[in-house]
């Protein structure tokens, strides 16, 4: 961390990004940190691939974040978010590692330390715990743009401190958002108390694809492209689908296949007895003990198969 530091005083221009289909805590973290260096008089670019979900995009400062970058050759550093390696940024990976310094700041069990600086805890809830206990040792002040960050990255990624990751600092760290100016009903309206209309038909059109295996230990539930199209939705309006797949009784892992334009991308669940994270690296991907996903080119059918035959060794 101390080392981090200093190099981020030295820094000049630095494009901070978190992973591709983020969540609250890729954005949250995001933004935080970007705030919290700008107050450093450091030139930031807040950079992610992907659409923000309709649920994050009333968090402050969240429309500077943006999809594309024109070239590297003014950036001193790179800060990379909440992704276990380096590609979880997307397709602009492979140039933004051309930046001279990179910071890794994770919590995933799996991730690969690929920065020239890793500061990795993996027992923190959320990144945002860590920038945190960044900005804490830094001396800088959480206003409440950076404290409401902050907060929502911790509200989500603990499923309202409803997970097991969900530990006496993620509660005590919200306490001090709450006292630096969050409004945690605000946020809550926010994150899970609205939706559109076709987010409610994508619902229900996922709930009516669950299937179940035959020692009823797996669930799987689909997503297709054609979900998508009939309802009017996006990838990111799916966030959040998954757990009504684990929440289903007796069941030990909730599987979610969605077709994605040119493969699959398989996020999996698991009720605690079982490490996905495990199963997902066993395809490539990674994650969380019990919360870990992976991308794989195949068909929908022969996926199934693969998941199903997983359930059987349960």
């Amino acid at each position: 961390m101390k080392k981090i530091i200093n190099h981020l005083k030295n820094s000049n221009h630095i494009i901070i990004a978190s992973h591709k289909d983020p969540d609250g805590d890729a954005i949250g973290s995001l933004i935080a940190m970007g705030l919290a260096l700008e107050a450093l008089n450091k030139n930031i670019t807040l950079y992610n691939e992907s659409p923000i979900p309709s649920a994050y995009r009333f968090l402050p400062s969240v429309e500077r974040i943006v999809r594309q970058i024109k070239g590297t050759n003014t950036y001193d550093t790179a800060i990379i978010l909440d992704c276990a390696d380096f590609q979880r940024i997307g397709k602009l990976s492979s140039v933004i590692s051309k930046i001279p310094v990179i910071i890794n700041i994770d919590h995933h069990i799996t991730n690969t330390i690929f920065g020239n600086f890793n500061l990795i805890d993996t027992s923190a809830c959320a990144a945002t715990v860590i920038i945190y206990n960044l900005l804490k040792e830094m001396a800088l002040p959480i206003n409440s743009a950076i404290a409401t960050s902050i907060y929502t990255g911790i509200l989500t990624d603990t499923g309202s401190f409803r997970f097991s990751n969900t530990t006496k600092s993620a509660f005590a760290i919200c306490e001090k958002m709450v006292e630096a100016g969050v409004d945690p009903y605000n946020v809550a309206m926010h994150v899970y108390g609205r939706y559109s209309l076709g987010q409610i038909k994508l619902l229900n059109m996922a709930l009516e694809s669950i299937e179940i295996s035959d020692n009823g230990k797996m669930s799987i539930m689909i997503l297709t492209k054609n979900m998508f199209d009939e309802t009017g939705t996006r990838h990111e309006d799916s966030n959040g689908l998954i757990n009504y797949a684990k929440s289903i009784e007796n069941i030990k892992i909730a599987a979610l296949i969605h077709e994605l334009s040119h493969n699959y991308h398989v996020s999996l669940r698991s009720d605690g007895t079982v490490d996905v994270a495990m199963i997902a690296g066993s395809f490539g991907g990674g994650g969380h003990y019990r919360a870990a996903g992976f991308n794989i080119e195949s068909t929908l059918s022969d996926i199934k198969t693969q998941m199903l035959n997983i359930a059987v060794e349960l």
